[in-house]
Order: structure tokens, then C-alpha cells, then sequence
């Protein structure tokens, strides 16, 4: 869906709220990203109606976070979040406000955001409003903060993350002051949660510009207060040396792995808080990736790996290397194995109880294992009475 129509289905909320005597407009995000023409995500809304007053314009409603002025409106199968315009009290710890008191004006509200370029809100028919400067920052392609950046960075220290993953994304520059600021109180991320670390580290990674993002944490002083990175600055600063836009956010993950090397990987993405399906499978990727440094890909390590490791660790050699990848050769040669996963194996445990006339024991699991590679590797076909041959040919039954 295109931009024009994403704000045509949530025209109606703000004319609703309009027509309850409320102002109503589009904020943060949706709006820089319509301003720069990128794909829009979700879309804000911020009103000057309170919490219960929203809820009584609008009949399904869910309280998501009420106690911050925000609730979900259910409008035609969508939700849209609508908070009621606010100003934030002094911050707790550095990264949240001691109260919220509610406001009925917009600016007053605009003014708590953390940059110019999120600090725009626009109406349904399309109108900027822009107190501060949010569109000549986006003309002069800069991260600026809204009032002086080290009060920002003192409310909420993870906004020095975000003025470097908005780097990484939109390939930006910081403003002076803003990137000043940073060593000033690159000291306070200690004091932020490693879930929201990881979350903006992930989105950094995944940017366009990634190596912007990484070398304003490094030059920032950022780098020594994320997980596991402290006195790392050497290694991490030879990501930069690499062409990162060759590589998807999880391969980026994974060069940073390689490069770090360390002694136990799952521990340390661990210390990322990340979920544990994704450790699992960047450990066992990081694994794959230093077994293929040193061997050619084979039919059975391309099928223990899978395609998606396989590709992944194969993306990262190459740019090590400085050599073309073959990830779509190997995507290529994976399609065309005989088996992609021993379910697949023609037989099973049954059958090979019945034909050695033996009950289970070890010894099955030994034999799937060298069935499962005697298939893969070609040797013998996939099917029971293929198999079954084989066995007896090895003098295994």
C-alpha cells in the first residue's frame, strides 16, 4: 500500500476526533518517512482529547498504555495507537520521566521528541506543522536534536542509539552539537536496558548505512557501554574496512562474530539478551562459517548446515575473502539434494529393527546417522528397498 493511501484509511479517526471538538494529527515517523518518500510503517496519531475522552468518540478501543495517554482505537479491522498531546517531567534513571502530564496544545507536545526530524506532526489534509526545523534538516540531511542535545541525552541515553541507527537508515549525518554531545554522555547508556540496546543495535544493522551507524558509536565513546564490545574498538573498527552493504542485518551480526572471535559465541550474544532461537543459530552460523574458511563446501556440509546458514556463512567468507560469493550456487546445489532433512529418509527406526531382528538400542542411531550421509553423499537412493540393499551390501544386516 502506497503512503497517500496508508494516511487515507486513518483520515476518518482524525475527522472523528475533529468532529468530537479535538485537534488531531498524524506525528513522529510516518511523517518524516512521507516527507523522504520511504515506505511508511505504522501511523501515529496524537490528539488533544484525553484518554477517556478518545474512548468515548471511539466504541472499540483497547488501553495500552493509558497510563501514558495512549490508547488503541479498532477502526475497520486496523489498529491505530492515539495518544493525547503531553509533556514528560524530569527522567528517572536516564531513560524514563518521573510523569507524564497531559496538554491540550501540539507544540508543547512535539517539544519532548527526541529529534527535529520526528518532531513534525501533519493534519488530514496534509499540512506540515514544524516548529522546529524538521524539514531543513531533512533537506540538509542531518540528525539535530530537538532543543540542546545533552538535556535530550540526559532524559533518555538511549537517543544516542537512536541518532546513530537514524544514521545507519537514512544515511544522515549528525549535527554538530548533536554528535558533540555524545562522549559528553556516552556514559549513561549504562544505566539503559540490554533489551533496548538490542533493539536499536538490530535496526542499526540492518540500515543501508550501517558503517555511518557503527562509526558514530565508536566515535562517540558508544561502544564501550554495549555488551561484550568493551575494548573492542579495534576489531570493530575493521568492520568498517568491509563493504557492508553486501550484507543483510543477521550477516552483519555475524561478521561482528567472526571478528570478535569469541572463546564462547552463544555466551556472548547472550550477554545481547537475544532471543535464544536466534543465538542458537548465529553460534551454530559463526561455527559453520570458520569450518568453511579452512574446507570446500560438500553435499553433507551444505545439508547439515541448511540453506539459510549456508548462505549466510558463505556471504560473510566472501567479503573476508574479497571474493565473489557462491551463496546462490549453494542455494542452487541445496535445492537439488537428495534429502533436506533426515525426515525425509525413506526409512525408519521400524524398519530396521525388523530387518536386523534386533530391539532398539544405540545402534539405531548410528545407523540412521550413516544412512542420512550414504543418501546425501549419493551412494544410495533414497528409497526403503535402495536402502535396504545397501545394508546388505556393507554387510550390515
Amino acid at each position: 500500500m502506497n503512503n497517500e493511501l496508508i494516511f487515507e484509511k486513518a483520515a476518518p479517526i482524525l475527522a472523528q476526533l475533529e468532529k468530537a471538538g479535538f485537534d488531531a494529527y498524524y506525528v513522529g515517523g510516518a511523517v518524516r518517512d512521507y516527507l523522504l518518500n520511504r515506505p511508511i510503517g505504522d501511523v501515529d496519531i496524537a490528539t488533544a482529547a484525553l484518554p477517556e475522552e478518545v474512548k468515548r468518540v471511539f466504541s472499540k478501543t483497547v488501553d495500552v498504555g493509558i497510563e501514558h495517554g495512549t490508547v488503541l482505537v479498532i477502526w475497520q479491522g486496523d489498529g491505530y495507537e492515539i495518544t493525547t498531546f503531553r509533556t514528560e517531567s524530569d527522567y528517572k534513571d536516564f531513560r524514563r520521566p518521573e510523569k507524564v502530564s497531559f496538554v491540550r496544545t501540539l507544540e508543547e507536545d512535539l517539544k519532548r521528541r527526541d529529534f527535529t526530524i520526528n518532531a513534525m506532526a501533519m493534519d488530514r489534509h496534509g499540512t506540515i506543522v514544524d516548529p522546529f526545523g524538521g524539514k531543513a534538516a531533512l533537506q540538509s540531511q542531518q540528525i539535530q536534536t530537538v532543543g540542546k542535545a545533552q538535556e535530550r541525552f540526559s532524559e533518555d541515553a538511549l537517543r544516542m542509539m537512536r541518532a546513530a541507527r537514524f544514521a545507519s537508515q537514512l544515511g544522515f549525518q549528525l549535527h554538530i552539537e548533536t554528535e558533540e554531545a555524545l562522549s559528553r554522555c556516552a556514559s549513561l547508556l549504562e544505566h539503559i536496558a540490554v533489551e533496548r540496546k538490542l533493539m536499536e543495535m538490530d535496526k542499526l544493522l540492518a540500515g543501508k548505512e550501517a558503517a555511518a551507524g557503527i562509526k558514530i558509536l565508536l566515535e562517540g565513546g558508544l561502544i564501550a557501554y554495549l555488551p561484550g564490545l568493551l575494548g573492542q574498538e579495534q576489531r570493530i573498527n575493521k568492520m568498517l574496512s568491509y563493504d557492508l552493504n553486501k550484507l543483510t542485518g543477521i550477516q552483519k551480526w555475524l561478521l561482528l562474530l567472526v571478528l570478535l572471535a569469541p572463546h564462547k559465541p552463544g555466551d556472548w550474544l547472550k550477554k545481547w539478551r537475544m532471543p535464544a532461537k536466534k543465538i542458537k543459530y548465529l553460534a551454530g552460523t559463526y561455527e559453520t562459517a570458520l569450518k568453511q574458511q579452512k574446507e570446500e563446501w560438500t553435499d553433507f556440509s551444505l545439508y547439515e548446515a541448511g540453506v539459510d546458514q549456508a548462505m549466510d556463512a558463505e556471504a560473510v567468507n566472501a567479503l573476508l575473502a574479497g571474493r565473489p560469493s557462491k551463496a546462490e550456487e549453494l542455494k542452487n546445489r541445496h535445492a537439488d539434494l537428495s534429502i533436506h532433512t533426515r525426515k525425509e529418509l525413506a526409512i525408519t527406526g521400524k524398519e530396521l529393527k525388523e530387518w536386523k531382528n534386533e530391539t532398539g538400542g544405540p545402534w539405531m542411531k548410528s545407523y540412521i546417522e550413516m544412512i542420512e550421509r550414504a543418501v546425501v553423499e549419493r551412494k544410495v537412493e533414497n528409497s526403503k528397498e535402495k536402502i535396504k540393499e545397501w545394508l546388505e551390501a556393507c554387510n550390515l544386516l
